[in-house]
């Protein structure tokens, strides 16, 4: 064959890969020249050739070993709006309350050898209604105590009485009864020592002895207050 033939059978032949080389190269990797297995053809010195497809985005190496390809950032998700929960209201607590202990003269709340309230026995008593608003009282002891002059029989009697007359008053201004309990010591319980108020029934020994005509108010219980979390 003249080397003219041959030369035109090269360029047949060259031709005609073309295609198959393209085909090749659009299933793997576009942008470069392949041979008929999908690889990449490369010169002598590891040169590689492109194609009319080829763009920096397709660039790999060793054929172009400085371009990369520049990664496309996200923007960053919007930031959720921290939830600050309001302050929670201060609850309110129970808060226990010393035993309270107070002394009413039965001269002021009583007429002498008497068991009903007076006028002026009710003020007093109407102070101590406003001292229990608010408060949650467990009990509220009322005792009556008499002086020695009379009989003890009579005088137990007239202290049980006296105390009731204070828990019945207290109850009218809407105390609750069932947290007052009423009793009587009569005159064992004085104030007065022995010898104190020597003599029998006399206006000077009446006025002595008045330190022992009394009625005690104990109180035990809570008061609501407002407290902290």
């Amino acid at each position: 064959m003249k080397p003219i033939t041959k030369f035109a059978l090269a360029a047949i032949v060259a031709a005609t890969m073309i295609p198959a080389t393209a085909m090749a190269q659009d299933a793997r990797n576009q942008g470069y020249v392949m041979d008929a297995s999908g690889n990449i053809i490369t010169s002598a010195s590891g040169l590689c050739w492109h194609t009319s497809d080829w763009t920096p985005a397709r660039a790999v190496e060793p054929c172009d070993p400085s371009i990369k390809p520049v990664a496309v950032l996200s923007p960053p998700a919007p930031k959720a709006a921290e939830y600050t929960p309001a302050p929670a209201a201060a609850a309110p607590v129970a808060a226990a309350l010393p035993l309270q202990k107070m002394s009413f003269s039965a001269d002021a709340l009583f007429a002498f050898d008497k068991s009903e309230i007076k006028p002026e026995g009710k003020t007093m008593l109407d102070d101590l209604v406003r001292q229990l608003n608010g408060t949650s009282y467990d009990v509220i002891l009322v005792t009556g105590h008499a002086d020695r002059l009379g009989g003890s029989a009579y005088n137990q009697k007239l202290s049980e009485r006296r105390a009731t007359g204070v828990k019945d008053y207290l109850v009218s201004k809407n105390v609750a009864a069932t947290r007052i309990e009423a009793t009587g010591h009569g005159e064992t319980q004085p104030v007065t020592k022995a010898g104190d108020c020597k003599g029998g029934q006399s206006t000077k020994v009446i006025a002595c002895l008045q330190p022992d005509r009394r009625v005690d108010v104990e109180m035990q219980g809570t008061k609501t207050v407002t407290g902290s979390r």
